[in-house]
């Protein structure tokens, strides 16, 4: 089971990730959200760590330049796009990095018709919960997990919205030939932005 954990905003955590071999660490860059982590770590520690850890960027409606910049500073492995991004702007960043292609979704949603425009120009979609327009993410809540075994999808994606620690048994219940990782955030933490390194180690646990 890959697991991302999105909402670092400390080296510290970012280095105790690392050690609980955890596969991907998600640095916001969106300036409204409460985990936005800008001002909190540098590029510069970052770089002098040389993590192993895949450093994801999550953007929302980003400009180009802003997203190269970041890439360059934080030595970003891969860009997860999450506000309302065109298919032109992943092709074009996808020369640069890998590139992941988030939707919010709601329980109506026909997941195949959103994500096609999208198959040949990113490395990977994530599915997370829609809420107010404004939130882009981070509502804490889960979708109707049934609406992607219906799906083709054909692409591997990330399961995120409100996963909590309660929730191991029933991500691995969940089965589709492209479900490659899940995305958590807000139901492991302390505070915005601070994990509970334990509720996610007991979580890991989980799956042995």
């Amino acid at each position: 089971m890959n697991i991302k954990v999105c909402g670092i905003t400390q080296l510290k955590q970012l280095q105790q990730l690392e050690a609980l071999n955890i596969d991907f660490a998600g640095l916001i860059f969106y300036k409204d959200s409460p985990r936005y982590m800008g001002d909190k770590i540098s590029g510069k520690e970052i770089k002098k760590a040389d993590f192993d850890i895949k450093k994801v960027g999550v953007f929302v409606n980003p400009g180009y330049s802003e997203l190269l910049d970041a890439i360059d500073e934080y030595g970003l492995d891969i860009v997860q796009l999450h506000g309302n991004e065109n298919p032109e702007m992943c092709e074009e960043l996808s020369a640069e990095v890998e590139v992941i292609k988030a939707f919010r979704i709601e329980d109506s949603a026909d997941i195949d018709k959103i994500v096609e425009p999208y198959d040949a120009v990113c490395d990977y979609y994530l599915f997370d919960t829609a809420g107010l327009k404004e939130s882009f993410g981070g509502t804490g809540r889960q979708f109707d997990w049934g609406i992607l075994k219906k799906a083709k999808i054909e692409k591997p994606f990330f399961l995120s919205g409100g996963i909590g620690l309660d929730d191991a048994q029933k991500v691995k219940a969940f089965s589709h030939p492209d479900f490659f990782a899940i995305d958590i955030n807000s139901k492991f933490e302390t505070a915005p932005g601070v994990k509970d390194m334990a509720a996610i180690l007991k979580f890991l646990q989980a799956f042995k």
